[in-house]
């Protein structure tokens, strides 16, 4: 409303209408960094210009009638489909952005500490990791980064769906996630890339009920 009340040539007005999109996301979905944001950003601007283009394409498809020659306008249908799709639209929006949230609520700041060297890594809590060492039962954060460590390696035995084998692990000084620390766990070398985008190591199923 406040927009009403001042004198914004186009430019400015533009210009403020992107900083509001963009309080918007991080009010919504909250800051974690600047490409969360923007990528956030991204789906905000294609549903809204799916949805208005998709709105323009039904309004001036039937919201014309023809009597011969001449066609007039017949607003009444813009109003049927407004009350018809937006329920379905504002359901199907609601559950994809809760879905995207969700998903990058598992993102997270890992530091881990090995021989005085700090690695600042980009984290996921993947519910399918499972591994822990059955010595005494410390689970693994899998990086697949290159460490530079002089400890002896702790060897754990894995198993997935087509292969079998033994991961190198090492015990950190220190882990910190969210500038949370944890205890009792070991770092495995996957020598594998992760699939996931942006990503460095992959956090064990046990620590979802410590982790926001």
């Amino acid at each position: 409303m406040i927009i009403l009340f001042l004198n914004l040539n186009n430019i400015t007005l533009f210009l403020f209408k992107i900083l509001v999109s963009i309080l918007m996301m991080i009010v919504t979905f909250s800051y974690k960094n600047i490409k969360y944001t923007f990528t956030n950003l991204g789906y905000f601007y294609l549903v809204s210009i799916i949805l208005g283009g998709g709105m323009y394409l039904l309004s001036d498809s039937f919201s014309y009638s023809s009597k011969g020659l001449m066609l007039y306008k017949n607003g009444s249908f813009n109003y049927i489909v407004l009350l018809i799709l937006s329920p379905i639209i504002i359901f199907f929006y609601i559950k994809e952005t809760k879905k995207l949230k969700d998903n990058y609520s598992n993102y997270h700041k890992v530091d881990i500490v090995i021989n005085r060297k700090t690695y600042h890594l980009n984290g996921y809590l993947d519910t399918g990791n499972n591994l822990y060492d059955p010595y005494k039962r410390r689970s693994v954060i899998l990086v697949n980064i290159k460490l530079d460590y002089k400890n002896n390696f702790i060897y754990v035995p894995y198993s997935s769906l087509n292969h079998e084998g033994v991961i190198k692990c090492l015990k950190p000084k220190k882990v910190l996630i969210d500038g949370i620390e944890f205890n009792n766990y070991l770092v495995g070398i996957s020598n594998d890339k992760f699939r996931i985008e942006g990503i460095d190591c992959i956090l064990p199923n046990k620590m979802k009920g410590y982790l926001k």
